[in-house]
């Protein structure tokens, strides 16, 4: 062999080395890239469906609790690097939501960054045999989860009016709902979704720990007294969710005996107590997410969904959702007409979280007591700040939560007239959903319980009359016909810019006269008619809706038409005389503001 054969063998071994070499270094830095792809932080990347197949719809949601993310990539198994378009919500928790469509069978990942910084990476394969690993409890990151779920499932510009028939037609909404078809079996077709105001946190609850596969627990409870809060039994804790993926008719399942169990009752147990579904927690931002429960003392509950930050042209919001007897389903923001507070012996009110469930040495769950709650890293920590405040201070509390720099008065008024025409609007539907059932049974009469019981029974009652929202009106507009005095009694919440609280109080009484005449409604008169109602009428019609609740009126005489007038001429209907004769006697309740225990 000579000299140059010998050197072109000896060329091509060292440059078969290389190529191995070089392949070595790419196989050693991709299991070195797999090898980093882990959660170990604050943020949580989540994939739905669970097993995702070729060209489907996969969703993408990065979650968290320690700062916003600034950027979601997938990555294929070729290492080719292709940034995400994604919506970005809340804080805390913070999350960015991205979809896909289109991709390949084979191994991806998901990597979350923070000023071009790895925050959090996720492998998922498309069109592979087994699923995504499951959470194994509740925590941190799955409490984060459940709340961005939240925030995604009803978010919508702040000047948009959202309201739907009941819960299913949220649920059944892909773009909304993150978690819908997740466990790829079309198990969320002909799902029934009608909670009421108390069934639904838990029904959010429990259908989020389906798709997710967590337990839940309910306990029954009793309605309290005058003199006590309700008392609950013990835990029943549900953990079919836990096993592999559970199919439609289990969720049906735990949803009869959750609705079977859960009332009014629930969620108003007493702070202190520990057998409770739910429990108090501190009244902060870091504290308050989505998700989080509003119970007030008279048994109506709502669900927190979103904080809309204060900016310079804009006063913040928090926004919540509630359920009403119809099943209809509407956000509502934050303000003393919708979020009643109250210091009362029959009752625990305030906003509460639910009591997390922690596995045991033997591999059950047990609910974590309030000791446990006191100082946890993973969950909302108990508190008892609530039982302290008088309603005035749980108010100032909440104002200056939401708007930290203050707002000036002028802004202060339009936020709460803008609240109390939402209010009103509401009211029109409920009286609507009235009209409509006696257009479909002419002639008939719902019959009307009695004393306490008007405000919570079952039928149509339950479901056409309105005694909570029309004192919850006649709140709202005390608050609206108050703010001027609370001006001068918290001038600490307001952006005063030189003037004394005195002289801004005379200045907004001038443009509350105003604005209450520039504002209107319409409702339906019952031949079908529209008529319209300046605000400054609806106000001056307080004393009316004393006595507007009974659906066997006609609308005209619940929107407080005087007799004899062409407004009235319409009116076809009347209560009979034994009902109107009890409305009479409850009237004192509506006239006090000050609904009877129950």
């Amino acid at each position: 062999m000579n000299k140059r054969a010998d050197m072109t063998i000896q060329v091509k071994i060292f440059h078969n080395f290389l190529v191995c070499l070089l392949a070595w270094a790419s196989i050693s830095a991709a299991l070195a890239e797999d090898y980093a792809c882990e959660e170990t932080g604050e943020t949580h990347i989540w994939i739905s469906p669970l097993n995702p197949k070729a060209d489907e719809h996969v969703k993408i949601m990065a979650v968290s609790t320690d700062g916003p993310v600034s950027e979601l990539a997938l990555i294929d198994s070729q290492g080719q690097r292709i940034p995400l378009q994604s919506r970005r919500r809340g804080g805390p928790p913070w999350s960015l939501v991205a979809a896909l469509e289109g991709l390949n069978k084979g191994d991806y990942r998901v990597v979350a960054n923070r000023d071009d910084k790895l925050n959090a990476c996720h492998l998922f394969t498309i069109g592979g045999s087994g699923i995504q690993e499951k959470p194994k409890a509740w925590g941190l990151a799955t409490e984060a989860f459940y709340s961005a779920w939240i925030e995604e499932l009803f978010a919508a510009p702040i000047e948009e009016s959202l309201s739907f028939t009941s819960l299913g037609p949220v649920l059944s909404n892909t773009e909304r709902n993150f978690l819908h078809n997740h466990l790829g079996l079309n198990e969320d077709k002909s799902l029934p979704l009608t909670p009421d105001c108390a069934d639904l946190p838990y029904t959010l609850r429990a259908y989020f720990a389906w798709k997710v596969g967590l337990p839940i627990a309910f306990r029954a409870c009793g309605r309290g007294s005058a003199n006590a809060p309700p008392h609950c039994g013990a835990a029943t804790v549900k953990t079919e969710f836990t096993n592999g993926i559970s199919p439609q008719a289990s969720f049906r399942n735990v949803s009869v005996q959750l609705m079977d169990a859960v009332h009014s009752g629930s969620a108003r147990t007493g702070l202190k107590d520990e057998a409770t579904d739910l429990y108090p927690i501190p009244l902060s931002r870091e504290t308050l997410w989505p998700g989080t429960v509003y119970a007030d003392p008279y048994g109506h509950v709502l669900v927190l969904v979103e904080w809309v930050p204060q900016t310079s042209d804009h006063p913040g919001i928090l926004l919540a959702v509630d359920a009403q007897p119809d099943n209809s389903v509407t956000r509502k923001r934050f303000w003393e007409g919708t979020f009643l507070f109250a210091n009362v012996a029959s009752a625990g009110p305030g906003f509460k979280a639910f009591r997390p469930l922690a596995r045991t040495a033997s591999g059950g769950f047990r609910a974590l007591s309030n000791d446990d709650l006191l100082d946890t890293p993973s969950f909302a920590p108990f508190s008892l700040e609530q039982d302290q405040l008088s309603p005035d201070d749980f108010y100032a509390r909440l104002a200056k939560l939401t708007n930290p720099k203050g707002l000036e008065p002028k802004q202060a008024y339009e936020a709460t007239l803008d609240a109390l025409v939402e209010q009103i609007e509401t009211r029109v539907s409920s009286v609507d959903n009235g009209e409509a059932y006696f257009r479909k049974n002419p002639g008939s009469v719902i019959p009307m319980p009695s004393g306490a019981a008007i405000f919570q029974t079952i039928g149509s009652w339950e479901d056409y009359s309105t005694p909570s929202r029309d004192m919850r009106l006649i709140i709202a507009i005390n608050v609206l016909n108050g703010l001027p005095e609370k001006i001068v009694r918290h001038p600490e919440l307001f952006v005063m810019n030189g003037q004394s609280p005195e002289q801004a109080k005379a200045e907004i009484e001038q443009y509350h006269a105003r604005r209450i005449q520039e504002r209107s409604i319409r409702y339906t008169r019952t031949d079908g008619s529209p008529w319209e109602l300046s605000v400054a009428e609806v106000l001056a019609r307080k004393p009316a809706y004393e006595m507007t609740y009974n659906p066997n009126d006609c609308s005209e005489i619940r929107w407080g038409a005087e007799p004899g007038s062409e407004e009235y001429s319409t009116c076809r209907r009347h209560a009979p005389a034994e009902q109107s004769a009890k409305m009479e006697q409850y009237r004192i309740w509506f006239r006090e503001a000050r609904r009877p225990t129950q």
